[in-house]
């Protein structure tokens, strides 16, 4: 029984620490910006895009590269219409 706790225990403290959600759900495009260890600044995304070619023409000369979000809720199927049978 100790023996149980003792690892549970030691798998709570050497688990990984958490990060928040990188990637902004309501658009379906994000630029990730590199800017490197002489830019100070990290690397970031940016999910205000709205197609593809919209980020590939702001990324254009920047360390930067646009991908799909992966967070990005699909557009649902249209609703099927219901017929009722008379009768």
């Amino acid at each position: 029984m100790r023996l149980g706790s003792i690892v549970a225990i030691g798998a709570v403290f050497a688990a990984a620490p958490l990060h928040a959600q990188t990637f902004d759900p309501r658009a379906p495009v994000c630029m990730h910006v590199y800017s490197g260890a002489n830019g100070g600044g990290g690397e970031w995304y940016d999910c205000s895009f709205t197609s593809l070619p919209q980020c590939r023409a702001t990324a254009s000369g920047r360390p930067a590269t646009c991908d799909l979000n992966p967070y990005y809720p699909p557009t649902p199927p249209p609703a099927r219409l219901r017929h009722r049978r008379s009768g």
